[in-house]
């Protein structure tokens, strides 16, 4: 089976062994998306890292495999990268199968995998916290909350963070999201602001960020109707097994990256400042959204 752990440093990597590499890992996150699952009773020499499905198995592999190389490296263990199928499929894994050593999670379904599984954050990304916003096209009329009644807003995943938090803000307005407008799931972010722009849906909901990020002749059509309350950014976390003097040293390799060339080079290919140590505290408030998904 193919592993993410590799001797070489950073810079050492040629365009064909990434190229290789990127293609191996696909294949594992591919073939750990359908394949069923061990119970962690005699684990073996290696951890397994959960990366959530928020995109596909080939842009989870572009964008994360540095990161999973580079633990490799500084712990001197070897880390794999899986993932599931849906969201569901990987809260499942999480909490009943305890498939990951390590979890890449959102915000709330962390607080669900600490609440259930005992999941410990170490680090989370440096950054202020998430939040979702609601657009909607120039050319339409709609241009505050309200409009959205008897209309098609298109979403993520129903387990997604921005589906949730628009969940939220919306009843916390007055609007029954099940009844007063009708949400449309899509399998991404930038799926449900084309959804918007193509005129499929009236408007869209995803990611500040991603909807920064978004192709500017998509993005400059629409126009912000509202703003979901902001949540902590995406955590790390291990699982309780996990020595915790292993946990200590992987926290303290994601917050020195920025002290090293190297390190800041791949903080720049995941397009952000940093990682920072955290806290259960700091992710208390999304008990309320995690009451309300009602996962079994």
């Amino acid at each position: 089976m193919f592993t993410v752990n590799n001797s070489n440093g950073m810079t050492n990597n040629s365009p064909g062994k990434i190229f290789v590499r990127a293609i191996a890992i696909t294949v594992l996150l591919l073939v750990s998306a359908q394949a069923s699952a061990d119970t962690p009773q005699q684990r073996p020499a290696y951890l397994t890292f959960g990366f959530l499905p928020i995109v596909s198995p080939e842009r989870l592999v572009k964008r994360f495999a540095p990161l999973v190389d580079y633990l490799s490296r500084e712990t001197g263990i070897e880390i794999r990268m899986v993932t599931a199928p849906d969201f569901l499929t990987f809260v499942h894994r999480t909490q009943d199968e305890q498939r990951y050593d390590l979890l890449f999670t959102a915000p709330h379904l962390y607080y669900l995998a600490h609440a259930r599984r005992g999941y410990h954050v170490i680090a989370r990304v440096d950054r202020p916290g998430m939040q979702a916003v609601i657009v909607a096209p120039h050319r339409s009329r709609i241009y505050k909350l309200q409009d959205l009644r008897s209309k098609r807003l298109a979403t993520t995943d129903p387990l997604a963070l921005t589906t949730v938090l628009v969940r939220e803000h919306l009843e916390a307005n007055g609007i029954d999201p099940d009844n007063d407008l009708t949400l449309v799931a899509t399998p991404s972010h930038n799926a449900s602001l084309l959804s918007a722009y193509q005129g499929a849906t009236d408007a869209a909901a995803l990611i500040l960020p991603l909807f920064r990020r978004a192709n500017p002749q998509v993005r400059e059509s629409m126009r912000i109707i509202d703003t979901t309350r902001m949540v902590p950014h995406m955590p790390i976390a291990v699982a309780p097994w996990i020595d915790p003097a292993l946990g200590e040293r992987i926290a303290s390799a994601l917050v020195s990256l920025n002290e090293s060339p190297d390190g800041r080079t791949l903080l720049s290919h995941l397009d952000w400042p940093g990682f920072v140590t955290a806290n259960e505290e700091e992710y208390a408030s999304l008990e309320g959204i995690v009451r309300a998904l009602k996962v079994p």
